[in-house]
């Protein structure tokens, strides 16, 4: 089953960022379950030019649904946030 999901936000506080880990909302992920269920899954996201950049869900990211992703290699770049992801 592949699910779509959106590119919210680099995983942060106010004062650090981890470049190589992302927050991911998805409309079909509507609690803190669907989230777990999710978790262990591969995270693929394909740039403009073709390249594909793969991480890990690893855990629930709050009560709605989010995910938290790893990715290796530094993550992924600012103009990813907002663009589409794929869950399989």
């Amino acid at each position: 089953m592949i699910m779509k999901a959106i590119v919210s936000a680099y995983r942060g506080s106010h004062n650090t960022q981890h470049n190589n880990q992302m927050i991911l909302v998805s409309e079909e992920l509507k609690s803190r379950e669907d989230a777990e269920k999710v978790s262990g899954k591969k995270a693929i996201w394909t740039s403009t030019t073709g390249k594909k950049i793969e991480g890990i869900i690893t855990k629930p990211h709050g009560n709605k649904g989010a995910v938290r992703v790893r990715f290796d290699n530094g993550g992924l770049p600012g103009q990813a946030l907002g663009t589409e992801i794929s869950i399989e």
